[in-house]
């Protein structure tokens, strides 16, 4: 007997004291990261049966488990992940609003500016200071587009460091969480398979913190180790084994790093589509979805008012008597062959209708039947079955593929408007060539005898007709018909019994004008050349005109609105994201905080543990000094 209740007795004292010790560890962990509360969990030994009935023989520790929740800890990593993707995105779109919700040193000022004193060259076609303030500003303005595309680029190149930076990490915590597995999988075997409570927490806090970097999955092996996919189920650690991300370049685009997987002696890329969380997905999807379109946005405001001022620049005519040129340079797209395309391959690219330019980018590929032109930002596309030549262009959108060169399987990424505000530039210096003026002048003979008045005419649109500045002579006849005839060098001249129309366009020589009134027999009009037309202003109001002319997007929108609809994305996405971000916190929050209310340890409740655990020590304590006093007093019988 005195055995017995001496092993009872011993039996409470080491489970009283492992119970002190598992207190002691909740207490001095209750603010280390990831830790999750401990209990012991308590057995009673198998009872002795005797005659009349069975009895106890103490109790034993079982295991010491970890108060855990699997279903917590999972929705913990997929709200965190998301979180942080929102957080990165909204980090990085509120540099772009900064930018271009920028009033003093945004592009509408600098844009109202240049039109201001392309009005003042209208008020003023002679004066040369007028003129030098033109290209002035101009020059400010084409600083300023290429002063927002830099600050864009240089998020970009922000984006590649930050996604180095990102993938370094990665690889770090993986290789802790393949480490850890390992070393759980030997503590635990020779454990025989009680669990590894603090090495399990270190594992999660790992994974936690990798959540934070990509989405991840987790997937529980039968031996205790976890297996962690990132993305769509990409494994990244396997056991004891761990696979290794890569910053590489794109291999359709140079300029922009993406995410590789490391295979062997090969790197695979990874499509940024599936890597849809944490911090790494959050700047990919800004990226993506909102830095390039704003880049190709700024871009196709700045082409298109390059190209739209040089057709109407070319009209007219410039202080030397020469016909205008281009004013702008016009930056053509940018076509960029797949890394693993063959060197000799290529194609050529050109801009057809400048109003239809969109935001997007385009691939031009060949599946060794197909010449294919895809839209990326919706995935539409045309196809034909022969190749594309200037007879038979490939067009989508304002974008024409019109020769190729390429291969089965090959591919080529077209950015029709990226290097618009990087490359625009103004191509005149001297003020003198800047076209006010219209390169002919009407008038009536002042012996006409009727009320006909000639208007000034403007010129066709390009391409400008070679004989445009050729003389033309408008005779009505005689006796009056209500017919004229036209002679000159040109076209279809000379031209005889012309019906007359009142108001109605005569165009001769790419030039377009109308007589109104009653002329009578034998009123004569001259369209001549323009010569020292120096006080012209016709071409220059025209020029000021396309300030508000809707230029963009298939005629619906001007240079300023135009710009005003990209400011107006930008800061409507930095708000929605700016309101899901503290959305998405919040929720994180309330994950943790019921995480916490399971797991976390609770000083007052710990402490009251000590007192339990401190009172169970000492009654068994006390059960051991009775064991003995019985133990003696059989011995002093005998």
């Amino acid at each position: 007997m005195g055995n017995s209740i001496l092993d009872i007795g011993i039996s409470g004292l080491s489970t009283a004291q492992n119970q002190l010790l598992t207190t002691g560890h909740n207490i001095s962990n209750a603010d280390t990261p990831g830790f999750k509360r401990q209990q012991v969990i308590l057995s009673t030994n198998t009872p002795q049966s005797t005659g009349g009935g069975f009895v106890g023989q103490g109790v034993h520790s079982t295991t010491v488990q970890r108060i855990y929740s699997q279903f917590l800890a999972n929705q913990s990593l997929q709200v965190q992940t998301q979180s942080h993707l929102l957080d990165s995105n909204y980090a990085e779109i509120k540099q772009l609003d900064n930018m271009f919700a920028e009033v003093t040193s945004g592009l509408s000022p600098t844009l109202q500016n240049f039109f201001s004193a392309v009005q003042d060259v209208a008020t003023n076609p002679a004066v040369i200071p007028s003129r030098q303030a033109m290209l002035s500003n101009a020059e400010a303005l084409v600083a300023r587009f290429q002063s927002m595309d830099q600050r864009m680029f240089q998020i970009r190149e922000g984006i590649n460091t930050q996604i180095t930076s990102s993938i370094v990490e990665i690889n770090s915590l993986a290789d802790q969480v393949a480490k850890v597995n390992q070393q759980i999988l030997l503590a635990e075997g020779a454990a025989g398979g009680q669990s590894a409570n603090d090495m399990l927490d270190q594992r999660d806090e790992l994974i936690s913190q990798l959540s934070k970097l990509i989405n991840t999955d987790t997937v529980r092996q039968s031996d205790g180790t976890v297996n962690v996919y990132v993305g769509n189920g990409q494994a990244l650690v396997v056991g004891a084994q761990k696979l290794s991300l890569q910053a590489i370049m794109s291999p359709d685009n140079p300029d922009n790093l993406t995410v590789g997987l490391i295979i062997g002696n090969n790197t695979v890329q990874l499509p940024e589509s599936q890597i849809a969380g944490g911090t790494l997905g959050g700047i990919l999807s800004f990226r993506s979805v909102t830095l390039d379109s704003a880049q190709n946005a700024l871009g196709r405001i700045a082409i298109t008012l390059a190209q739209t001022f040089n057709e109407q620049h070319q009209l007219g005519m410039d202080l030397n008597g020469s016909m205008g040129g281009d004013f702008f340079t016009v930056p053509p797209p940018k076509v960029i062959s797949a890394s693993t395309n063959n060197p000799a391959s290529n194609i050529t690219v050109g801009v057809s209708n400048f109003s239809a330019l969109t935001t997007s980018d385009y691939q031009f590929s060949y599946d060794g039947t197909n010449y294919i032109l895809t839209k990326l930002s919706d995935d539409s596309s045309i196809t034909t079955l022969v190749a594309p030549s200037g007879i038979t262009p490939l067009t989508l959108d304002g974008i024409s593929v019109t020769g190729a060169a390429i291969l089965p399987n090959e591919r080529f990424l077209i950015q029709p408007t990226v290097n618009g505000a990087k490359n625009i530039a103004v191509d005149i210096a001297d003020t003198t060539r800047i076209a006010a003026a219209g390169p002919n002048r009407t008038s009536a003979a002042s012996t006409n005898n009727g009320t006909g008045i000639i208007s000034a005419g403007i010129v066709n649109p390009l391409p400008l007709d070679p004989n445009l500045q050729q003389p033309l002579t408008i005779t009505f006849h005689t006796p009056y018909d209500g017919q004229y005839d036209v002679t000159g060098i040109g076209t279809g001249l000379p031209a005889t019994n012309q019906a007359y129309t009142t108001g109605a366009d005569i165009s001769f020589n790419g030039y377009t004008f109308q007589i109104n009134g009653n002329p009578a027999a034998g009123d004569v009009f001259t369209i001549t050349p323009n010569n020292n037309g120096f006080a012209d202003n016709r071409n220059a109001l025209l020029l000021g005109a396309l300030q508000t002319m809707n230029t963009l997007e298939n005629g619906t929108a001007s240079y300023q609105s135009s710009y005003g609809q990209l400011v107006s994305q930008i800061g409507n996405k930095t708000r929605e994201l700016e309101v899901t971000s503290k959305a998405q916190a919040n929720l994180l929050a309330q994950t943790e905080k019921s995480i916490q209310s399971v797991s976390g340890v609770n000083l007052d409740e710990e402490a009251a543990n000590l007192l339990r655990y401190q009172q169970a020590y000492q009654a068994s304590s006390k059960i051991i000094e009775i064991s003995n006093t019985l133990f003696d007093s059989i011995l002093r019988i005998g």
